[in-house]
């Protein structure tokens, strides 16, 4: 499989203030890779270095297999991105805009173009100083999609969409993984990336916490399980398996906490007469919480 991005301990230090430290990436060719962290955690920063926006206090990235900082241009022309804040010129009209992006990358499908409009719900006659954040955002999804890029680099993309645009934009990314397309995509929005990502990394404090896909990561959160038996159970079955913890026992009713793989439960559990098992899968928001402790983040679906 070819690596589309590539980082060898990244490291941006604003002295003080937080940057990145040691960031180890690899994004394979057609996957959508998750980046995702509270505000502040350094996705933006990782991301502007990755487009040589800002240079690295020490290690190094490639995208493409060329030096971020050395072949900029050419690693340009291939990729489309949509920064966090997308702001342009006022008195230019959304069409305006599009044309100017268009033309940066010599041209583009106009028939495609025509269809990221529509499916965006896109008006492009008006200037670009009256549209609401959506439409801006709108703006700036397209600009970044029309000329069929073979990575996409967006920042918290979804970002001020109503949720109905939201679906039209996810479709649009799985499209675009289908034609052979990378996706690297920055969020603090958990539920967003349980749907479209890959693989996902987890950043906090400017440190990569974890880098795994997504159905992986949930095996990292606490399961709440009940079983219910048709006889009294030895509690101490349980308790001695690795990752359970907070067993209680209420008659023929066994309640606990699994953390990890939920396998080693099941089979203890077969061993006696079963008459109900339940378990609730923990979302990613969840184990997302479970990683950073009780620093606030942000877990709205609706991306705002």
């Amino acid at each position: 499989m070819t690596t589309v991005i590539e980082t060898d301990k990244l490291t941006k230090s604003y002295g003080a203030h937080r940057g990145i430290a040691d960031v180890d990436l690899t994004v394979e060719q057609g996957e959508v890779f998750g980046f995702l962290g509270p505000n502040g955690a350094g996705k933006t920063t990782t991301i502007r270095l990755l487009l040589d926006l800002i240079r690295p206090t020490s290690g190094r990235a490639r995208v493409f297999g060329l030096h971020t900082t050395r072949d900029a241009v050419a690693i340009h022309k291939r990729v489309g991105y949509l920064p966090g804040e997308f702001t342009l010129y006022d008195r230019l009209t959304g069409g305006q805009t599009l044309e100017y992006f268009a033309n940066l990358h010599g041209g583009v499908d106009r028939d495609y173009q025509r269809s990221l409009v529509e499916r965006l719900d896109l008006d492009p006659s008006r200037r670009f100083r009256e549209y609401s954040k959506g439409n801006k955002q709108k703006v700036g999804l397209v600009a970044a999609l029309q000329h069929r890029p073979e990575l996409l680099v967006l920042d918290e993309p979804t970002s001020g969409l109503d949720p109905l645009v939201q679906q039209a934009f996810f479709q649009i990314l799985r499209e675009a993984v289908a034609e052979g397309r990378t996706v690297f995509l920055s969020s603090h929005v958990l539920s967003e990336a349980e749907r479209t990502c890959d693989r996902v990394a987890l950043i906090r404090d400017g440190r990569l916490v974890r880098v795994a896909r997504v159905d992986a990561l949930r095996d990292l959160a606490v399961h709440e399980v009940e079983l219910r038996f048709a006889e009294p159970v030895p509690a101490v079955e349980f308790e001695q398996l690795a990752g359970v913890s907070n067993v209680v026992v209420e008659d023929h009713l066994l309640r606990m906490h699994v953390n990890g793989p939920i396998a080693p439960v099941v089979r203890a559990a077969a061993r006696y007469e079963l008459a109900d098992f339940v378990s609730r899968e923990p979302s990613l928001e969840e184990t997302f919480l479970a990683e950073y402790g009780h620093e606030k983040v942000e877990v709205a679906s609706n991306g705002r």
